[in-house]
């Protein structure tokens, strides 16, 4: 069963080690006794966020790949739909990016609670009544 929708910022917050706050700690915990979901662009943010992290010297190519092995051991699944309409009006009511409202539209149409360390997104969830790990 899936519990929650995972964003990149959880994931980042996570590998990141001289980061690691305590909500993205406790949501890869979680991981441990329920399966995560996250939309198809999750893939590619978490990737962008190493390679930036790279470019910044805060990792080297050897870390993002072990990085990635470990991601992709973490019982993560990818969404790959998407009510367009429905991430098109989150996106525009709570002037939220097509990537943040796909993760927002994810966790509403599934029932299901949303990991973030985005404040913005965070502020989006509650305003549409969307739980948050916390």
């Amino acid at each position: 069963m899936t519990g929650f929708v995972i964003d990149a910022s959880i994931l980042a917050g996570f590998a990141l080690a001289d980061e690691r706050p305590p909500r993205a700690i406790r949501s890869i915990e979680r991981l441990r006794s329920e399966t995560a979901v996250g939309p198809t662009v999750l893939f590619f943010e978490i990737r962008n966020v190493l390679l930036v992290s790279e470019r910044r010297r805060r990792l080297t190519a050897t870390e993002t790949e072990e990085l990635l092995r470990v991601i992709a051991r973490l019982p993560i699944r990818i969404d790959a739909g998407c009510e367009e309409r429905r991430l098109m009006s989150l996106a525009r009511k709570h002037r939220l990016t097509a990537y943040d409202a796909a993760y927002l539209e994810l966790a509403s149409r599934e029932g299901i609670a949303l990991a973030t360390l985005d404040a913005e997104l965070e502020r989006a969830a509650r305003a549409e009544g969307v739980a948050l790990v916390e």
